[in-house]
């Protein structure tokens, strides 16, 4: 999945650099708020929140804002009913796509992303139509230069890890979910320092896009990404790399 695992890698580097001008914060502390008023605010027994604190951690998300949302969550001076929504649909190419949501107005935000998919060369779907695609998985992603290779495939390898991707300046160590705070100790306790730490939607397969969908497609995600309800969007798309590299992304 050489093209499909590049485009996330291009994407979790966007996000560290768009956290910069504080454009994922409000996506992160929304998280962190629904996390807390669903699960409490201890992260030691909310699996949910622990995982919302390290994507925080992950862009240097400051701790002001990270204490804000955390009282949010329980219910200090905070009248917001978010609800997670899970959208799937598809794009260009007939890749499928899983929008996963957090909103206080689902017929605002349904709107908002039927004209987004439509506008792209898009279409929404049923619920139920591209889920079965995916499966939950655990990722950890380590800086190659924080790591040797052999010692990093060693230790993922013999504690279990599912599947180990290598990227331009990234390992990639896929878990089972449940398994994340285990792996997370583990890498830790060998010192091995983690980039971030979180739970995904990996697709089974992946089709290929061509050239000219995929310039439809690269638009169509980056468009969703913007969404201030759009917390995540996975796909099962293949690009392959030069295109990627023709289109400059």
């Amino acid at each position: 999945m050489s093209g499909h695992s590049k485009w996330a890698n291009i994407k979790y580097k966007k996000a560290a650099q768009d956290a910069k001008k504080g454009r994922v914060f409000t996506k992160i502390a929304r998280e962190i708020t629904v996390a807390v008023k669903h699960g409490g605010e201890d992260p030691s027994a909310n699996p949910r929140l622990r995982l919302a604190l390290d994507k925080a951690k992950s862009v240097n998300m400051p701790k002001d804002n990270v204490e804000r949302a955390i009282k949010k969550g329980t219910g200090a001076g905070n009248e917001d009913n978010y609800e997670d929504v899970i959208y799937e649909g598809y794009g260009p190419g007939g890749v499928a796509l899983l929008l996963s949501v957090l909103t206080d107005n689902k017929n605002r935000t349904v709107a908002d992303i039927r004209r987004i998919l439509t506008r792209h060369g898009g279409s929404l779907g049923e619920s139920g139509c591209v889920g079965w695609l995916f499966e939950r998985k655990g990722i950890i992603r380590v800086n190659k230069n924080d790591v040797s290779e052999e010692k990093l495939y060693n230790l993922a390898i013999e504690a279990g890890a599912l599947d180990i991707n290598t990227q331009d300046d990234f390992y990639e160590v896929f878990v089972e979910p449940q398994d994340l705070e285990q792996f997370k100790e583990i890498f830790v306790n060998n010192g091995i320092k983690i980039e971030s730490a979180e739970a995904t939607m990996r697709p089974k397969s992946t089709i290929p896009v061509e050239k000219e969908d995929a310039k439809k497609l690269i638009n169509l995600l980056n468009e969703l990404d913007e969404h201030d309800d759009v917390q995540d969007v996975y796909s099962n798309f293949e690009i392959d790399d030069s295109i990627l590299e023709e289109l400059k992304v």
